[in-house]
């Protein structure tokens, strides 16, 4: 009887703490999935940049290699924006389908590896997003000039680099402002590894 008792209070005990794991997890799916819906508009913004625009002739410059110079440019920066953002779509929905899938249907303890692997995937899927972010403004920059008069194009060239300076600086304020140790985050290790840990009763030869 006491042997029942004590199985059934560390499954009530491991239900709850997964039950709090898996609001974590939450949090990370969700993040990830609005991450990954505005690296989807942005990458449709690059597409229409990419096969929209025309750029004028470059008979119309006085010297060739300028044109062409801009335009090698505007159209490495505006690729290179596209696949960066694409890539954060792969990896957000890649991360929300397989991290479910484990989380759900895995082994004992797999809501506590898909919620820790969905953390340690978080930077490289926002570095990736930075990187489409600064490359899409990037080409917005040799597009000014490209399509532009120089006065108005080097009024737009300097708000796009204030907007790439306001970004970063920004960006840093906001992470210094919400910066936490990991160190002293909520671990439910113990807790699965202690109280909570089922073995199952050796049968009787």
């Amino acid at each position: 009887m006491l042997a029942a008792d004590k199985l059934q209070l560390q499954s009530s005990l491991k239900q709850q703490a997964t039950a709090l794991k898996e609001k974590e997890f939450t949090l990370h799916h969700n993040n990830f999935m609005t991450v990954g819906t505005q690296a989807a508009v942005l990458a449709g913004l690059d597409v229409t940049m990419f096969i929209e625009f025309q750029p004028p002739s470059n008979d119309e410059w006085a010297y060739v290699i300028i044109p062409r110079t801009l335009k090698f440019i505007y159209y490495v920066l505006i690729t290179s924006a596209f696949c960066a953002n694409i890539l954060v779509v792969a990896q957000t929905t890649i991360l929300s389908v397989l991290g479910s899938s484990l989380a759900l249907r895995g082994q004992d303890g797999s809501m506590m590896t898909a919620t820790d692997g969905l953390y340690a995937e978080r930077m490289a899927v926002f570095h990736a997003f930075g990187h489409g972010l600064l490359l899409t403004i990037g080409s917005v920059v040799m597009c000014v000039w490209l399509h532009l008069h120089w006065e108005a194009s080097l009024i737009c060239c300097g708000i796009s680099v204030w907007t790439i300076l306001k970004m970063r600086s920004t960006y840093y304020r906001i992470v210094k402002k919400f910066d936490f140790d990991d160190s002293l985050t909520v671990d439910f290790q113990d807790i699965f590894d202690g109280p909570a840990a089922i073995h199952a009763v050796p049968s009787s030869m």
